[in-house]
Order: structure tokens, then sequence, then C-alpha cells
């Protein structure tokens, strides 16, 4: 990345400037990067966790597993999945909010008994997926702010300051060179008058 900028004192306050804003701007990234990869490491944990609860609860029902072939498929129902939204180091993630489940009325008589049981099973299962799939979700989301978030620490740390710090210092350099250019000539210019 090259800098343009002209050798003089309005371009050096120009760059002064820009290494102003991006030096005050880099101790927020970085806590805002420290700050994801921490929400990001709580998320894993909690998607490992809801995964663990969700094979536990397939364990527990595999030994039925004849019985569900037995269920109506219509009784059972995922209407909507209400997500809201939270911001996290600035960043908007999603949130499980309720689920809306439709069971359809039926017979508690002319039904398998354990009907109900396997309705309230099918709820937790659901749950757990829909929190899988909203931990999933923030995850990526999260991981990509993070990534943009340590790509612009980087940028800013190894990159711009270095280079805007460096434009200005060349920049000084010249105007003193000029300056003390101007200064020889008129010490000459003031001898060769008094010499004559």
């Amino acid at each position: 990345m090259a800098i343009k900028y002209q050798y003089n004192k309005v371009s050096m306050q120009e760059l002064s400037k820009q290494l102003r804003i991006r030096e005050s701007a880099l101790p927020t990234l970085k806590s805002k990067e420290s700050a994801l990869r921490i929400v990001l490491k709580k998320e894993k944990n909690n998607l490992s966790r809801l995964e663990g609860m969700y094979n536990k609860k397939l364990n527990e029902v595999e030994s039925f597993i004849r019985l569900w072939g037995e269920f109506p498929a219509d009784v059972f129902k995922l209407n909507l999945v209400n997500l809201s939204v939270q911001k996290i180091a600035g960043v908007k993630a999603p949130v499980l909010g309720d689920l809306d489940i439709f069971v359809e009325n039926f017979s508690l008589f002319g039904n398998p008994a354990w009907l109900m049981v396997g309705v309230e099973v099918l709820k937790e299962i659901t749950k757990i997926l829909c929190e899988i799939e909203v931990a999933k979700s923030r995850i990526e989301i999260l991981e990509y702010a993070r990534k943009k978030t340590t790509q612009k620490v980087n940028l800013y740390e190894k990159v711009q300051i270095p280079l805007y710090a460096e434009a200005i210092r060349k920049i000084k350099r010249y105007l003193e060179d000029v300056d003390n250019l101007e200064k020889s000539a008129q010490k000459i210019t003031k001898a060769r008058q008094a010499g004559r």
C-alpha cells in the first residue's frame, strides 16, 4: 500500500491527522478482537454442550425406534422459529426465541399411550436442534467479524501506521533540508553583500 503525499506542511498535517485516527482506533479494535475471541470460545463450548445433549437424547429414544414408526406424521409440526438480535462487541448475532409448535388434537383412546410422551420428546429434540442451528449461525457470524477485525488490526498495526509515520518523517527531513538550504543561501548572500 502506497501513500500519496506531497512534501509540504499541509500534506504533513493531513498525514499526522490520519496517523492519530489510526493510533486512537487501534486499542478499540484490539479490545473488540479479544472480546470476540472470548465470546467465540464460549459459543463453541455451548455448541459442543448442545450437540452432547442432542446425542444423549437420541440414544434415549433409540431404544424405542420401532414405536416411532407408529407415530402419526401430522400430529407434530414446527410452524415458526422466533429469532431476535443481540449485539456482541458491535456485531449483530441471532438469539433463539420461542418456538411455535403445532400439536394436532388427537384421541388418547384411539392412539398408543406413549404418544403424549413422544410429543414431549419431539418438542425437546426440536428445541435442541434449533439451538444448535442458531449456535452454528452465531459462531459463523462472530468468526467472520473476528477475522475482519484481526485483519484491520494487522493492517493498522503492521502497514498503515508505519507507512504514515515514515511519510511524516520523510516530509520533516525534506522541509528541514529546504530550511537549512534557505538559511545557508541567506548567509552566503549576507556575506557577499557585507564583502561589497
